[in-house]
């Protein structure tokens, strides 16, 4: 097969790695890509958003599979389009369609879809500018803290917790009148604070059947101890300590189920992954929310525990045949440090020389803000590497990515020192 993949992050080069393994791999294409899918595959020089390019390097390089990396392809409908083409329309793609992708693309969407479907999730009511007025009034009598949430997609900046009325009041009309995150916020989910310990479940579905990938649990902020502004994930750990057998049941059958056969009953024929971010609260789970792909950096710790062919995989879930294969999952731990750039994730550095990766020992280095230019490799993002290490023992998989996020080398180089040693002490 010739396969095409879209993205330019870490989850797209562990897509591309995973899928070179594969002996029906023949030729991989990355668009736009990164300096590590480079090594890898053949990058193209267009943007994931830009459709009639896509749909030209289809045709150009024949491809037989499509698979669609991040969230905002989806969100504008990228698999759509290429339905409406009419020498494309059977693509096999690994994506939902434009509706689908509303479990993403609209909080207040997925909230009511939770509703309608018995599916655990905190109480929440929508508000818009013409009930900003409402909103201010439902927010003097609601618990605290206070979880607000831009309705669009807000590039993982679009959730704040208020600690006081008063913070909430300010962020609602900052967010409805100020138009803080824009059309994006044109919406604001206000949702009850849900106390627990956080984890992601992942579902790939081919529209009928599905299977659950390995779990994970991602770390958001900047700081060690979780401590200072959100960021796109700083490390991720799989699998996850308190995510016992029988809460796993739990989740299939109270959130996984009831999700799919919702789409299915609303028509939407859903190809592709369903990320579910869940709070585990007093050992119940409760969905915060639905992503129509995989996370990243989660995707860095899911993947080198999957022991299948990825690209049969891949087809199986875009032609409707997932129930002819068995997952198997390996049970070493897989451990990722994300090496960010300085300032990052507010205003940041690039174009310094990354060092010392050919130093690195018995790691995948995915690459995400990474360019390759006059035979160096240079960093051109927020967070640059995904470092990830698998082993026998949750210790020796968090030393091995650690070891490896001090060695690799760049000016104003960050990381968290703490990714899974939450997970340790939980563990004892």
């Amino acid at each position: 097969m010739n396969i095409l993949i879209l993205g330019s992050g870490g989850r797209e080069h562990a897509f591309a790695w995973k899928l070179t393994q594969s002996p029906l791999c023949d030729t991989l294409f990355v668009a736009p890509g990164n300096a590590g899918t480079a090594q890898v595959a053949t990058n193209l020089p267009f943007g994931y958003s830009d459709f009639p390019a896509v749909a030209d390097a289809v045709r150009t390089h024949h491809i037989d599979l499509l698979i669609v990396g991040p969230e905002e392809p989806l969100v504008k409908g990228i698999v759509d389009y290429m339905r409406q083409q009419p020498d494309l329309a059977q693509l096999p793609i690994v994506g939902p369609d434009a509706t689908g992708a509303q479990l993403e693309g609209s909080k207040d969407f997925s909230k009511q879809f939770m509703q309608r479907y018995g599916i655990p999730t905190a109480s929440s009511q929508t508000f818009t500018i013409d009930t900003l007025a409402d909103g201010l009034t439902y927010l003097e009598t609601h618990a605290l803290p206070i979880v607000l949430k831009a309705d669009g997609l807000a590039a993982g900046k679009g959730v704040i917790i208020a600690e006081t009325v008063a913070e909430a009041q300010a962020t609602l009309t900052d967010m409805l009148d100020g138009q803080k995150f824009g059309e994006a916020g044109s919406r604001v989910v206000v949702e009850q604070f849900l106390r627990g310990i956080e984890l992601s479940v992942f579902v790939l579905t081919d529209g009928t059947n599905y299977k659950i990938l390995p779990e994970a649990k991602d770390y958001k902020r900047i700081g060690e101890g979780d401590t200072g502004p959100n960021t796109g994930g700083m490390g991720a750990v799989s699998p996850v300590v308190f995510a016992s057998e029988s809460f796993l049941r739990k989740v299939e059958e109270k959130v996984v189920k009831p999700t799919l056969a919702g789409l299915q009953q609303e028509g939407i024929h859903y190809q592709g992954f369903i990320f579910v971010g869940l709070m585990k609260v007093n050992g119940e789970p409760f969905v915060i929310e639905y992503n129509a792909r995989m996370g990243d950096p989660e995707t860095e710790v899911v993947l080198p525990r999957i022991q299948n062919d990825f690209a049969e995989l891949m087809m199986a879930t875009a032609t409707g045949t997932l129930t002819d294969i068995t997952l198997q999952v390996s049970p070493q731990t897989a451990v990722t440090t994300v090496v960010v750039a300085g300032g990052y994730p507010d205003a940041y550095e690039k174009g310094h020389v990354i060092s010392d990766l050919e130093r690195l020992d018995d790691i995948m280095a995915f690459h995400a803000g990474t360019l390759a230019q006059n035979g160096h490799i240079m960093t051109n993002g927020g967070r640059v590497l995904a470092l990830t290490a698998q082993a026998n023992s949750l210790e020796n998989a968090v030393r091995k990515s650690q070891e490896a996020a001090r060695t690799v080398q760049f000016a104003g180089k960050q990381y968290r020192k703490d990714i899974g040693l939450d997970l340790i002490r939980y563990a004892d």
